[in-house]
């Protein structure tokens, strides 16, 4: 069965990507039959990877969508020949596995092609036209012998390219056999050295017919093979034509794609394609998979629990064609639409964070060592320190939990993050903008951008026409109504607001006093519950 993913939001901050991890883990010990995959979708900032080498915890896979890809639908079990293979034997393997082509390889197991059953059909109706040859599809003996189960009694293995006949006349009368043509004989010993007169490259002797000495030995100076088949005389040259390589009669350029190709985009080719198939091939051009017309009828939508995020515009590219299973979220509800009920949980805590913990103890389990460490971290992120307006008396509930269970004194820990990862000094101002960057759907079309970052002391303030520029350019670009950043001081508890639009129209929102380009907001901590609400009210 398919993972399913727990993800935050885009430009993840500590908490989405410590609710991710810590939501998985307890999803997965709940129900351990299932994948609970914990992924990120974008870079973790400075802090995350600080407290993710704190805590030893694995940094979770970068999901770059959820639209589905070849790979999601992809049938992994069908048959596969050699492209020397007889025909009879990948048409016998497509009809078991129900398909209508199985992909040929070569000697280093790489795609060579497909073979279909339309190139089958239509070699086929073509010998019922006329007589039946091999010209275009040229044959080994040891081929023949193989599918006809038979066994080679005089001559060497050889290429045969000529007609194939079933010899059923008069001895005496004009056959139209030539040279290098391959013949079907039954009990007629007369027939049987007139044939090897005329040249025949081939000769079958069908149900199991015993070859006479003066046969063998005329066969024998004419350089004509002589295999005896078990099988009557038509069952025997139909089956020589089967016994042509899979080389001769496959599609040697299919449409051939990856595992992650999207499957909007190859979905139309696949339709139009004659043998409705594609493909999917690994790094080394080995078959690795089919995706049929078939697999493109209500395939299974990738699976994704929700936390910390609620808005269709923080969410992984291609969530509206996703089954979103579940939401774990501490902000407002937002613009994500499900198609059919899902649980969903919106609780006005500190930190999506605190949820899990909560969850956990709901449960009667322990987070595991990393894992709390991540969730404490988070929670003391969100809560900057627990002394952010959004703070609850259940997120310093879950912080005293989690000093208990990790023996540790957690202010210490916040401060130290905090402290460790304030510098922004090596970072460009396009980084420092989008680092932790929110959208917001407000009425209408209009959107916003409100960018957050924790600083100890006013140093990157030096740096605020390198940020305005930056943000401009991103409002723009991105054609939002503004473009926001918070500069929040920790220690001194307080935000200096940079902003791309209409400045005083922010200001006068937020009930603030602009100041030589910025807006000053002192005791502001949140953006969720102090600033995003009243600019959205505003729009």
């Amino acid at each position: 069965m398919r993972p399913i993913y727990v993800t935050g939001h885009r430009n993840p901050d500590t908490d989405s990507i410590a609710a991710a991890i810590g939501y998985a883990e307890l999803k997965s010990r709940l129900d351990p039959r299932t994948d609970y995959l914990p992924v990120r979708l974008g870079e973790c900032n400075s802090q995350t990877r600080w407290l993710l080498q704190r805590s030893e915890a694995p940094e979770p896979s970068y999901l770059p969508h959820v639209m589905l890809r070849a790979r999601d639908v992809m049938q992994t079990s069908f048959p596969v020949n050699h492209r020397d293979d007889p025909v009879r034997e990948a048409g016998l393997a497509m009809g078991k596995a129900d398909l209508e082509l199985v992909p040929i390889v070569d000697d280093e197991e790489g795609l060579a092609g497909v073979l279909t059953e339309r190139a089958l059909a239509r070699r086929y109706i073509r010998d019922s036209l006329r007589a039946s040859t091999l010209e275009e599809t040229p044959t080994l003996v040891s081929a023949v012998v193989s599918v006809l189960d038979g066994e080679l009694v005089c001559g060497e293995d050889r290429e045969l390219s000529g007609r194939v006949w079933v010899y059923a006349m008069d001895p005496a009368s004009d056959s139209g056999i030539s040279e290098g043509d391959v013949v079907v004989v039954g009990n007629r010993p007369d027939a049987l050295v007139k044939v090897i007169e005329l040249g025949a490259a081939l000769i079958v002797l069908s149900n199991s017919t015993a070859v006479p000495d003066e046969a063998l030995e005329a066969a024998r100076e004419q350089g004509t093979a002589i295999v005896v088949s078990p099988l009557d005389s038509y069952v025997t040259g139909r089956m020589i034509t089967l016994s042509s390589p899979c080389r001769t009669l496959m599609e040697s350029e299919p449409l051939t794609v990856s595992p992650d190709f999207l499957l909007d985009d190859i979905s139309d080719q696949i339709k139009e394609l004659y043998y409705g198939a594609a493909a999917v091939v690994d790094g080394d051009n080995r078959p690795i998979g089919l995706v049929t017309r078939a697999d493109l009828v209500s395939p299974t939508r990738r699976r994704v629990i929700l936390v910390d995020h609620a808005e269709q515009a923080q969410s992984a590219p291609g969530i509206g064609a996703a089954e979103i299973l579940e939401i774990l979220d501490h902000h407002h509800v937002g613009s994500i639409e499900t198609r059919v009920p899902v649980t969903a949980i919106f609780d006005p805590v500190g930190s999506t964070a605190t949820l899990v913990v909560e969850r956990f103890r709901q449960a009667g389990l322990e987070p595991s060592p990393p894992t709390a460490v991540m969730l404490l971290g988070a929670v003391l992120s969100d809560t900057v320190i627990l002394n952010s307006p959004t703070t609850t008396q259940r997120d310093h509930e879950v912080v005293e939990y989690l000093e208990r269970v990790l023996a540790l004194d957690a202010s210490e820990l916040g401060r130290e993050m905090f402290e460790s990862t304030s510098d922004t000094s090596d970072l460009s101002a396009e980084e420092i903008i989008g680092r932790d960057a929110k959208r917001y759907q407000g009425p209408g079309d209009q959107e916003i951008c409100i960018a957050q970052i924790e600083v100890v002391g006013e140093g990157l303030l030096e740096r605020k026409d390198e940020l305005l520029e930056a943000m401009a350019n991103e409002r723009e670009s991105k054609d939002l109504a503004l473009y926001a950043l918070m500069v929040t001081d920790v220690l001194e508890k307080g935000t200096e607001m940079l902003v791309a639009g209409d400045i005083e129209a922010v200001a006068r929102s937020l009930d603030a006093d602009t100041s030589d380009g910025t807006i000053d907001l002192p005791g502001v901590m949140s953006r969720k519950k102090e600033v995003a609400p009243k600019l959205m009210t505003s729009l």
